[in-house]
């Protein structure tokens, strides 16, 4: 299915020609209006008559979270604030960033939005509950007014109180649920505990995104929930939900090429890659008008797919992403990443479980302990977590895979902070 077939399915040719027109278009809307770019521009001898090709993109400097924070509030607004009709903001340790929206990009969003739902399966006839916080985080209003544009019945259920949003399932009949994938399967134990037969819900589809997640993991919500999962990508400080998303194919996700150029870069030298090869992800906008950003490092890591789809859509596929580059460890000389220590835990446990790595230095090595929380996959066997002997497989399998030594700890379920429904997977506790 197809939410706007022309645009999803635009000659290869045209799509580029527009992605040029409209590149032009936004490099010299940042250049005449916002201070930050001009000056970054002029630094490097650039003008936005010197770009003549896509190709020419390389030339242009990066954006990084660090500029976007430097520059809060308002420092890279394209648009005056009255034009200014939505703001969103997103914290970390780091600080605080905020995104505005003219009255143009909240249509473009909510139209953007709609093409990753019809994507997944979703057309006027669903009930949707969008199990993401609300607030200042883009997920739940992203997905909400998407939702609403497909012509969709629209419950804005938000995150928690888990056996209040089964009963919202049962009552009013969820036909797709929006949410974490993480939560997905919180809501499926849930529900496995309350004693409730998955024939009892009208689910049939899912549409899961705001963290990385496993094709194990997608099968177990699959099983547990009777559903077809499909997964969907968006980043805070370029849009929000709505940038790429699955198709019923589910081998990639689709990138909105006219809305967005994205690139595959090396993250240490910072060169373009080959489609097919893994690096930071970069965006450029090309649509956007109160916020644009150039060259923006999401610090995700994925591939670019270099073939095409059998759904028909011409937009270049991403791979799902399996992690970020400044999640990335490196602890005694060894690099660790998150998603690493995700499949391992399923090989050992034969399960899915939140976790969280903890890095300190308080003498001359570091100290690193992986925090689980055993209590949330009924496949972490009691018995196997009373005696110690789980944690002890999950600490020698870490030495033996990694080459790293890991203090492991079991932890109940729910016991690890959340923010906006997400385990924070690295704590690094070195430069504090």
């Amino acid at each position: 299915m197809y939410w706007d077939r022309d645009k999803e399915c635009m000659d290869r040719e045209e799509l580029e020609q527009t992605q040029f027109e409209r590149l032009q278009s936004t490099l010299n809307r940042v250049y005449a209006h916002v201070p930050f770019y001009r000056k970054k521009f002029d630094r490097e001898g650039i003008t936005p008559e010197s770009v003549e090709s896509l190709s020419d993109i390389v030339r242009l400097p990066f954006t990084t979270k660090e500029d976007v924070l430097a520059n809060y509030p308002y420092g890279l607004f394209a648009v005056p604030l009255r034009e200014i009709v939505r703001i969103h903001s997103s914290s970390s340790t780091t600080g605080t960033s905020v995104v505005g929206y003219t009255r143009n990009d909240l249509k473009t969003w909510s139209s953007l939005v709609a093409r990753v739902l019809t994507a997944g399966g979703v057309t006027k006839d669903d009930v949707v509950q969008v199990s993401l916080g609300y607030g200042l985080f883009t997920g739940g209003f992203g997905l909400h007014y998407g939702a609403e544009r497909v012509g969709a019945s629209v419950i804005p259920a938000s995150s928690g109180n888990t056996a209040r949003q089964i009963q919202i399932m049962r009552d009013f009949k969820t036909t797709a649920l929006v949410s974490t994938p993480s939560y997905a399967m919180l809501i499926a134990d849930t529900i496995r505990e309350m004693g409730i037969p998955v024939s009892a819900l009208s689910l049939r589809y899912g549409l899961f995104g705001a963290e990385p997640w496993s094709e194990r993991m997608r099968q177990r919500i699959q099983e547990a929930l009777g559903i077809i999962a499909t997964d969907n990508y968006g980043i805070s400080a370029v849009l929000g939900p709505g940038i790429a998303g699955e198709c019923m194919e589910r081998k990639g996700l689709h990138l909105h090429e006219d809305h967005f150029l994205a690139e595959v870069i090396d993250p240490e030298t910072l060169k373009p890659l080959p489609a097919g090869e893994q690096g930071e992800l970069v965006l450029t906008t090309l649509t956007k008008e109160a916020f644009p950003m150039i060259r923006y490092r999401t610090r995700d890591l994925t591939r670019l797919l270099p073939e095409n789809c059998r759904c028909g859509r011409t937009g270049r596929r991403m791979s799902r992403v399996t992690g970020r580059t400044d999640d990335m460890l490196i602890i005694r000389g060894v690099n660790v990443f998150p998603s690493q220590v995700e499949s391992l835990l399923h090989e050992v446990a034969g399960g899915e479980s939140a976790f969280q790595l903890v890095v300190d230095r308080k003498g001359p090595m570091d100290e690193a302990t992986l925090l689980v929380e055993a209590g949330a996959d009924p496949s972490f066997e009691w018995e196997r977590r009373q005696t110690g002997v789980l944690a002890e497989a999950i600490r020698k399998r870490l030495a033996h895979d990694l080459g790293i030594a890991l203090e492991v700890k079991l932890a109940g379920e729910g016991t690890l902070e959340r923010v906006e429904g997400k385990v924070r997977r690295v704590v690094d506790r070195r430069m504090l």
